[in-house]
């Protein structure tokens, strides 16, 4: 039986686009690869006011279950985006 690894992630300690690499067997999983062949997205979790808390993950190599937060810097983001929007 293989005993599956859990890591959890904060996104906003990395640097580059949100890609990551496994921490256990070292697949790249970035989001912008949507084939699924690298990883699934196994539960998206939302906060109250519908923004993204985390992403659970799993990688398809070596069964590890990753966590990935720190999704606040996306919604500073958006929110910039959204007052622009009204401006124009």
């Amino acid at each position: 039986m293989v005993q599956e690894s859990t890591f959890k992630i904060n996104l906003t300690e990395i640097e580059g686009e949100g890609e990551i690499s496994c921490p256990s067997c070292g697949t790249v999983i970035s989001p912008e690869d949507d084939s699924e062949k690298a990883y699934e997205i196994t539960e998206i979790i939302s906060r109250e006011d519908g923004s993204m808390e985390k992403i659970i993950v799993n990688c398809k190599k070596c069964k590890s279950i990753i966590h990935l937060k720190g999704f606040e810097l996306l919604d500073e983001v958006t929110e910039f985006e959204d007052s622009k929007k009204e401006v124009d």
